[in-house]
């Protein structure tokens, strides 16, 4: 039986919400999924739920410090563990650990079962899902999250034309359940992605229209898009409206002038 047992990372914050879930795959070949952030209760619980075991491996999702910074510390009270994710060797240097390259299509023993990496970049350059072809189930990363939109961070390797594609591809699958790295366990995806491809093409609308009416630059197209919001939120709205802009570029739709925006 296919059954991921949830290991919190015990890193609550302004990012992370409650914090990040991680994935324990137990059986003959002991996985994690994702390595947090090194947080002593979490050590602590996923020795509890190794039951003895040792910890063969820890599959990274992406390069972001809620799922890779946690890394040093397994390997500190986890001896012989193995570490690996795809590279973005930007990222990757920050840690002190020996990663093992990961690649799209790559097979790997996780518990009792396989996983095949899906690479899903968007959020990151590096994002990876893992998926279980007998249940239909993705180990999903940043993904998605139920009940709110996922960053993508133009600044520091987000892409949202890429973003929508990997939502495209994950639909392709027809997965039944999502086990994100946020959040509650995502029981129709489905409905839950064509959610985010929808709300992403209207945002799209939305700046383009703000554009239109002579918003040129992204802060002023956050004050227009994004009427009211918290300022503690206003730099991940500039990334994103930013993430936009830089699609329909790529779409022939706005030109950039400097720092400048307008309609082609």
């Amino acid at each position: 039986m296919f059954q991921p047992v949830p290991v919190h990372a015990y890193n609550p914050g302004f990012m992370t919400g409650s914090g990040n879930v991680t994935w324990l795959l137990r059986g003959r070949v002991p996985v994690l999924i994702d390595a947090g952030t090194g947080e002593p209760r979490f050590l602590a619980d996923l020795e509890h739920s190794l039951g003895g075991a040792r910890l063969a491996s820890v599959l990274v999702t992406h390069g972001h410090v809620d799922h890779a910074s946690g890394a040093p510390a397994i390997a500190a009270r986890f001896a012989g563990s193995r570490f690996a994710k795809m590279p973005w060797p930007s990222r990757d240097e920050r840690y002190a650990i020996g990663w093992e390259p990961l690649a799209d299509g790559d097979v790997v023993e996780a518990g009792d079962a396989t996983l095949t990496a899906i690479h899903t970049p968007g959020h990151a350059p590096d994002h990876l899902c893992f998926w279980h072809d007998g249940t239909r189930t993705l180990l999903c990363g940043d993904l998605a999250v139920k009940g709110t939109t996922v960053v993508i961070p133009a600044g520091s390797g987000g892409d949202l034309r890429a973003y929508l594609q990997s939502l495209e591809r994950v639909l392709a699958l027809q997965p039944t359940r999502l086990l994100p790295a946020h959040g509650p366990v995502i029981e129709d995806p489905e409905k839950v992605l064509r959610q985010y491809i929808a709300h992403r093409l209207e945002r799209e609308e939305q700046v383009l229209a703000s554009v239109a009416a002579g918003a040129a630059t992204p802060d002023a197209i956050v004050a227009s898009v994004y009427r009211g919001l918290a300022a503690a939120l206003l730099p991940m709205a500039r990334d994103s409206v930013t993430a936009h802009l830089v699609k329909l570029e790529g779409d022939g739709r706005v030109r950039r002038d400097g720092e400048r925006w307008e309609l082609t």
